[in-house]
This record gives C-alpha cells, sequence and structure tokens, in this order.
C-alpha cells in the first residue's frame, strides 16, 4: 500500500525513494543541491512553467537541475505549482487528479491544493480521480525534491497524470486558474526519445525540441516524449498566455551516466510570461 490515512488525511507516500533517488534524506538533499548549483541559466525574467525530465537521477538528474534553476531567484512567497506528467503503470481515461491530502518524499510532505483539485473535477470527461494511477507512478514524485529544495515549505501541489484524453480540453480551465493566481507555475515532467541509438534518439529529440520552441504543435504531435500530452497541454496554455518557451539544457542518458547503445533523452525547458 502506497497510500496512508493519519487523521482522515491521506498520505501519498514515496513508490521510488531509494531506487530512482536517494532514500536517506541528507544524501538526496545533497545531490539534488548539487544538480542546481551545476546548472548555468540565463536570465528570462518571470518564468511560469518548465519541463523536466524524470529518469533515475544519475540519467537525467543534471538536465533536471537546469529546469528548477530558473526558480531559485524568486521572491519567497507561497506558490501553486500544477504537476503534469503522464501515467506510466495504470490506464486511465482522462487526467487522473490525485486526491490526496499531501505526497510525502524523504525531505518530508508537500501538501496538495485539495480545493483545486475539487474544482478541476467538476469538468466531467477530462479531469477524473483515480488515485490508484498516482501511487506508483514516479513521474511527478521525482521532480518533488527539486522543488521543495527550491520553495522549501511554501508550496502546495496539483498532481495530474496524462492518460487516454485529449490534451487541449484541460486547457481552458487551467488558464482561468493561472490567470486567477499570478503565483502559480507548472511543471511538465517527461523524457523524450526511448532506446534508440546515440545519434538517432539525438536527431528525433531536437525534431521536437524544436518544435516545441517554435509553438508548432502539430509537429510537436510527431515528436517521440512519454509525456507528450502534458507537453501539448502546456504548449496550448502558453499559446494562449503568451508565454516564451527557451531551451535550457539537452542531453541523453550516453552524456550522463550510461552508454550511447540505447538512450532515452532528457530536455529542460523554461516558458517566460
Amino acid at each position: 500500500m502506497r497510500a496512508y490515512s493519519v487523521r482522515e488525511r491521506v498520505i501519498r507516500e514515496p513508490a521510488v525513494a531509494g531506487t530512482f533517488y536517494p532514500a536517506e534524506p541528507a544524501r538526496l538533499r545533497a545531490m539534488v543541491r548539487a544538480f542546481l548549483d551545476e546548472a548555468t541559466v540565463p536570465a528570462l525574467g518571470y518564468v511560469r512553467a518548465v519541463i523536466a525530465p524524470h529518469a533515475g537521477y544519475i540519467y537525467s538528474g543534471p538536465v533536471a537541475g537546469y529546469a528548477f534553476k530558473v526558480w531559485e531567484t524568486l521572491p519567497p512567497r507561497p506558490r501553486t505549482i500544477y504537476l503534469m506528467g503522464p501515467a506510466h503503470h495504470v490506464f486511465v481515461s482522462g487526467i487522473a487528479v490525485g486526491k490526496f491530502s499531501a505526497f510525502a518524499t524523504p525531505l518530508g510532505t508537500v501538501p496538495v491544493a485539495e480545493e483545486i483539485v475539487d474544482a478541476l473535477l467538476e469538468h466531467d470527461g477530462v479531469f477524473v480521480q483515480a488515485n490508484e494511477a498516482h501511487i506508483p507512478e514516479h513521474s511527478l514524485e521525482v521532480e518533488l525534491p527539486f522543488l521543495q529544495e527550491v520553495f522549501s515549505n511554501q508550496m502546495r501541489i496539483v498532481p495530474m497524470l496524462f492518460g487516454h484524453v485529449d490534451p487541449l480540453l484541460a486547457v481552458p480551465p487551467l488558464v482561468d486558474l493561472l490567470q486567477s493566481d499570478p503565483n502559480a507555475l507548472i511543471v511538465v515532467s517527461t523524457d523524450l526519445s526511448h532506446y534508440h541509438d546515440y545519434w538517432t534518439a539525438r536527431r528525433l529529440d531536437t525534431a521536437l525540441l524544436d518544435a516545441i520552441v517554435r509553438g508548432d504543435m502539430e509537429a510537436a504531435r510527431q515528436g517521440e516524449a512519454c509525456g507528450l500530452l502534458p507537453t501539448l497541454c502546456l504548449m496550448g496554455i502558453a499559446s494562449r498566455l503568451g508565454w516564451t518557451p527557451h531551451l535550457l539544457d539537452y542531453r541523453n542518458s550516453g552524456d550522463t551516466a550510461g552508454d550511447k547503445v540505447r538512450v532515452v533523452g532528457y530536455a529542460a525547458i523554461a516558458y517566460a510570461a
């Protein structure tokens, strides 16, 4: 069981601590801190959204550091973070919104914005309650230690896993929520192409990243990424709100900690308002 109740609070426990990232708090914090310190990012103004990878930290952590580095200079204030990723393990018809009180990591618990979850669930046919999809899922969990290091305890999350759904159906309600809260941010969790050789992966990933940076949704639809649907949703939101994407880093596992025969691609992209 990966969720437990304390005084009617339902806590989603970590599923991949000790495998995708260290389970020991001190080791985890030091690793995340090192990834952030190693990243160098340009001044982009107010970044409202990032795309970050979600593999094991030895593979994708250096790239994730670039995505979250852009928020280290934000003024300290409470933030609601819309956390969007793919459902890898459980089939979902729609977008599974996590009906939890908090998500736990070795660094502590991150509260869920429960009133926003309830508001999204009013959009029948798009957002659905499916906690069972969240319980084994790593795509959102691995982003949390980075967010905890950057924002400390001044944040809460809206956890969303995209299943079988038209991602653009989620754009209008999310745009309304984002416009009503200028402190709200988005994290899209995705890796890029999977298990090609090094140079094939670079070719495929470069084509997708070029499409994302151009805002070309039709070309992006042809790309390989496990989180393509939340990426398309973010592209739709950015188009509506006038956010501009900037590629911060691209590497694959052949560059970080793996061989070059079968690689997975990773990118960090920031959307500036």
